[in-house]
């Protein structure tokens, strides 16, 4: 591919960063990175070819302030903007002012983001279309309720439980679930607050609750040409407070033939509201194995990886085609899916009270191996900030079926070593090896359900555990010789551990190797 882009200026950091700009170069195309006061030494500035500050730590002096990104833009003279995911990724406003600036956003145009981005405005147009929507009341006008007395009118008319949503919103923000009358109220003006606070709009719709549902994404790609494709699907259900935690390709839930008519609703989705670059459509999977319309993200995905892994495309690649002007060369018929993989999120936060746990990573390895990808943002000696999401990495693996592809995650997760934080890893563990999760047999509600078994101690592999019984015995001696008067601190042949910290192997919390 010849490319006509010569400098593209990645508007965000991390992980995502990192990963744009390595397709970035393997097309010969130079780098701008951006960045606050924070990410000095952020791995996303030590892989651009530019860097530029651009403010101070908290996301609204820096990474969200248009003007800042456009000024850098225009000094550094790159032909495009690549938004990344999360930040102004989603932000029609952005995506206007760089075709103002005469900039290329790599991403839909703005009209299709501010349509998709307004739930309501979303449903409506979507529906016109013939997609499948949850039933649901969008308030007078289409523009929400404006008391709990409307949306308790329309709450009966459809029937509990319901479920509020913010307008404008995403990610679980401005959201409740409400199962009776009685609770409505106090719902309405809980999800009002929150969404006024995370978006600026207070707008709250509802829609029927599916109980118990799948939540299934078709990943999407349409050029300005009038072609429209779709890659496969994604099963993102494994969830904690609406946010993604593991995500496979396919899912276990999906045959051919509905495969087939959720790939034909999502194509017909964007080409509605006339997409350009990479989409998803989110779909509500019932337990009947109905699909509904949940909301379509205007950006390329955290998950993206799998589809990439089972498809052999690079999705970062053809936004850029597609950025450019040019025709996608693929066509339906010739997007080949071949064998399963899974992603998990490396979080730095508590495994089981899922506190964020910021820092200094003092120590990390990473797992390699056959069909093994690791997406990271970080480096040892790198800091985890307060100010930012803790994603450290997105960890995916592919294997020919989804038991192998499950098999070799658990044996990438008991590669990686990270000292100076606490990570999400031990909980992936807990939900891999779970006979559910194993069987295919979850939903979004699967880590509330079996919170119990996901938040336990972690299972301890044999031979470790053969390990642990000889090191306790050991440690006893000691004990029993201390008490006779000998001079032992620990096994013989062991000195304590001067770096202190921990990493969890194998499942095993560790202090030294």
């Amino acid at each position: 591919m010849v490319t006509a882009f010569r400098k593209v200026l990645i508007a965000n950091r991390g992980e995502i960063a990192v990963r744009v700009m390595r397709t970035c170069h393997e097309l010969g195309i130079r780098c701008v990175a951006v960045y606050s006061e924070a990410d000095r030494a952020a791995l996303h500035v030590r892989h651009a070819d530019e860097a530029y500050l651009i403010g101070p730590p908290p996301a609204r002096e820096s990474y969200l302030v248009i003007d800042k990104i456009l000024d850098v833009a225009q000094r550094a003279g790159v032909d495009a903007i690549h938004p990344g995911y999360g930040f102004l990724s989603e932000n029609a406003e952005f995506a206007a002012a760089c075709r103002t600036a005469g900039v290329v956003f790599i991403g839909p145009p703005p009209e299709a983001i501010r349509d998709m981005a307004d739930k309501t405005t979303a449903r409506a147009k979507l529906a016109a279309a013939g997609v499948p929507v949850v039933p649901g009341r969008s308030g007078p006008g289409g523009r929400g309720f404006a008391t709990a007395a409307e949306a308790l009118a329309a709450a009966r008319e459809i029937g509990f439980p319901v479920m509020l949503k913010a307008a404008a919103g995403g990610g679980g923000k401005g959201m409740r679930l409400v199962d009776g009358e009685a609770k409505l109220a106090a719902a309405f003006q809980g999800a009002r607050r929150e969404a006024q606070s995370a978006f600026g709009d207070d707008a709250i719709y509802l829609e029927k609750a599916v109980v118990q549902p799948r939540h299934v994404e078709v990943q999407v790609f349409a050029d300005a040409h009038g072609h429209a494709l779709h890659l496969g699907e994604r099963d993102c259900s494994v969830q904690r407070r609406h946010q993604k935690v593991i995500e496979e390709t396919p899912s276990p839930v999906v045959d051919e033939p509905m495969r087939a008519r959720m790939g034909d609703v999502a194509v017909k989705a964007a080409r509605a509201v006339g997409y350009q670059g990479a989409g998803t459509i989110e779909f509500l999977v019932d337990q009947d194995r109905n699909f509904y319309f949940l909301e379509m993200n205007t950006r390329l995905q955290v998950e993206h990886p799998v589809t990439e892994l089972c498809t052999g495309l690079d999705l970062v690649r053809l936004q850029i085609q597609v950025a450019e002007g040019e025709p996608l060369e693929l066509r339906q018929e010739q997007v080949v899916r071949r064998g399963a993989a899974l992603e998990c999120r490396i979080y730095a936060e508590d495994p089981v009270r899922f506190f964020p746990s910021p820092g200094r990573i003092t120590r990390l390895e990473t797992p390699s191996g056959p069909y093994v990808r690791d997406d990271s943002g970080v480096y040892a000696g790198a800091e985890i900030s307060v100010y930012y999401d803790p994603l450290i990495s997105k960890l995916a693996t592919w294997a020919d079926t989804r038991e192998r592809a499950l098999e070799r995650m658990l044996r990438a997760l008991s590669e990686y070593v990270i000292r100076g934080i606490k990570t999400n890893i031990p909980f992936h563990q807990r939900v891999l090896r779970h006979p559910a999760f194993r069987r295919g047999e979850y939903d979004t509600s699967f880590i509330e359900r079996y919170q119990a078994d996901l938040t336990g101690p972690t299972e301890i592999p044999a031979d470790l555990a053969t390990v642990a019984v000889v090191a306790a015995a050991v440690d006893a001696a000691c004990h029993d010789a201390a008490g006779r008067g000998a001079e032992t601190h620990g096994p013989p042949g062991r000195t304590p551990d001067a770096r202190g910290g921990g990493a969890w192997r194998n499942g095993v919390r560790w202090r030294g190797r």
